[in-house]
């Protein structure tokens, strides 16, 4: 269960007196904001969603531990309910405040989390990496803030004790633990630093310089290596604050700056995030810009930003309260992000945009917009409001191979243009002197063989914008003849109309006639002029059908379309 998945328990109350003279999470007379009392009460209703999620039998080694979705014991359930049981136990205004019931729910889930940690101090995630350390990092953002609320109470030294058992040796791993993908360096150091605010300890510090030699891999456009706008980038950000302030290292500030104002422009109209172009597993997914709120109040109130400001009031207007109300330990922890926002000032709203290092261009203007993908076989999407045009393919049954993305895009004039260009060769008997006696064909590869008749194929692809919208002439041209499959890949939840179903496929239309249009609610895509030479949609060589209404036009080479999109 993800970290920021929210689930909760019930609760009466016992009278448990705070310490003093612990710096735990901020105790302050300042008056919560309306807001974060409603986050308060989200998380009060959520916790006992938890419940069914309990280790419960005595016998199981992990008893007091919480489950998955797959009834598999795990420390990042575990955790995320440790942090949440705390935070509300801790919080005067929730209704598990110092509830004895849910400090012995706490209680058990550490000595369960003890009991899941390996001897080096590593944790798992089941799903896929054992004696972790980057998994045990991102852990911590859940039990470093679950210590924290505890301190303060007398009468939770059982559940403290058994936390920070778990926190140094947790340490100790992320001292010597290796990593696998770029973020994790900034999760693990960020952990580093939260266990140096409770803990000091060199060694902790002395392993966060090892990874920031390393520098932070940020390119020109001001987007991560890992280009996951929908998880891992605000996972960096997030990192780097925590680090910029525990570590009083400004300087790790301006990479956040410059990825958030470098993602104004990567927002659709209804507040989803660009997501094409990410090289992990969130890579075309639909997401919101939840995961980014903490950093663009915080970054806005720093900055006195009203851009980020806006883009704050955009995010609370577009995600539900819940998503939000994911990052309360955040706020608690803080109360300067209490403040009112600055003033907004407007965010870009109307561009056309290159980011080559990302090789993404951006087009919106006001309320549409359109994505376009180098090395991407969907190589352009186009939102209008809610219905969506998640993708645009174009392949040829050409070898086998005629499956169109392209390396570049170029502007030309009014126009982007992307280009690929291919061969189809077959192949001469083998010269004597390179024939393997035993006639083993992999002893005899195609590199010994001379090429003859050689078939040529390009593809052009031009976007230009016209009023209201794109006009995107494909033009594919060189051997003759050969079958062509336009793709239009809707998202699922709309109505097609002016496009006949295919004859043979499910979820298949064509365009024969002059328009067709999508549409969701009050918003739709009109597209068009069509082309339906033939019926061959799923051609060989070319990616499968996406499972979603997809709407084909189809011709064969020569071929030069231009269709409309508004």
């Amino acid at each position: 269960m993800n970290r920021r998945n929210f689930i909760t328990l019930g609760a009466s109350t016992l009278a448990i007196t705070p310490m003093l003279g612990f710096k735990g999470f901020a105790r302050t007379s300042q008056t919560k904001p309306a807001w974060l009392l409603d986050w308060i009460t989200i998380n009060d209703q959520q916790l006992a969603n938890y419940k069914p999620l309990k280790v419960t039998d005595p016998a199981n080694r992990f008893v007091g531990g919480y489950m998955n979705d797959y009834e598999m014991p795990n420390p990042h359930t575990t955790s995320g309910f440790l942090m949440k049981a705390s935070m509300l136990f801790a919080t005067p205004e929730s209704v598990h405040y110092q509830s004895k019931e849910v400090l012995q729910e706490i209680e058990a889930a550490a000595r369960a989390l003890l009991n899941m940690q390996h001897d080096d101090g590593t944790i798992d995630l089941l799903d896929t990496n054992f004696h972790s350390t980057p998994d045990t990092a991102f852990v911590l953002e859940n039990i470093v803030p679950t210590y924290k609320f505890l301190k303060p109470f007398k009468g939770t030294e059982s559940a403290t004790d058994a936390i920070k058992a778990f926190l140094t040796k947790a340490g100790n791993a992320l001292t010597v633990g290796g990593i696998h993908t770029p973020n994790h360096r900034w999760v693990v150091s960020a952990a580093l630093t939260k266990l140096n605010e409770l803990f000091p300890d060199p060694r902790y510090t002395k392993r966060i310089d090892q990874w920031l030699a390393e520098h932070i891999d940020l390119d020109p456009d001001g987007q991560f290596n890992e280009k996951s706008t929908n998880t891992y980038s605000p996972v960096v950000d997030r990192s780097l604050i925590i680090m910029a302030r525990g570590l009083n290292k400004s300087e790790l500030v301006e990479p956040v700056r410059r990825n958030l104002m470098m993602t104004l422009y990567y927002v659709h109209p209804n507040g989803e995030v660009v997501t094409e172009a990410s090289n992990r597993q969130d890579k075309g997914t639909i997401g919101n810009m939840s995961r980014y709120y903490y950093c663009y109040r915080y970054m806005a109130l720093r900055d006195n930003n009203g851009e980020m400001a806006a883009m704050c009031r955009l995010i609370e207007q577009t995600c539900p309260k819940e998503q939000l109300a994911g990052y309360l330990d955040y706020f608690l922890e803080d109360p300067t992000l209490w403040k009112e926002l600055p003033a907004s000032k407007p965010m870009p709203t109307n561009y056309a945009k290159a980011f080559p290092y990302s090789g993404v261009v951006r087009i919106r203007r006001g309320n549409w917009d359109s994505t376009l993908l180098s090395n991407n076989a969907t190589w352009l999407t186009f939102h209008k409001g809610n219905a969506v045009l998640q993708g645009m393919r174009v392949a040829a049954s050409f070898f086998g191979k005629g499956q169109f993305q392209t390396e570049k895009i170029e502007q030309e004039g009014n126009s982007w243009v992307m280009r690929r260009t291919l061969d189809g060769p077959y192949f001469q008997p083998l010269p004597a002197d390179k024939i393997d006696p035993n006639g083993d064909w992999d002893k005899m590869p195609r590199t010994n063989r001379q090429q003859s008749e050689v078939q040529r194929f390009e593809t052009v692809v031009k976007v230009t914008e016209v009023a209201n919208g794109l006009e995107i002439e494909v033009t594919m041209s060189g051997t003759e003849y050969v079958p062509v499959a336009l793709e239009l890949i809707f998202r699922p939840g709309g109505t097609l109309s002016g496009v006949a179903k295919h004859p043979k496929r499910d979820n298949s239309y064509l365009l024969s006639g002059e328009s067709g249009t999508y549409t969701v609610g009050s918003d739709s895509i009109q597209f068009g002029p069509g082309k339906a030479e033939h019926k061959g949609v799923q051609l060989r060589g070319a990616l499968p059908a996406m499972d979603a209404p997809t709407v084909y036009l189809t011709g064969y080479t020569p071929f030069n379309h231009r269709i409309y999109l508004r």
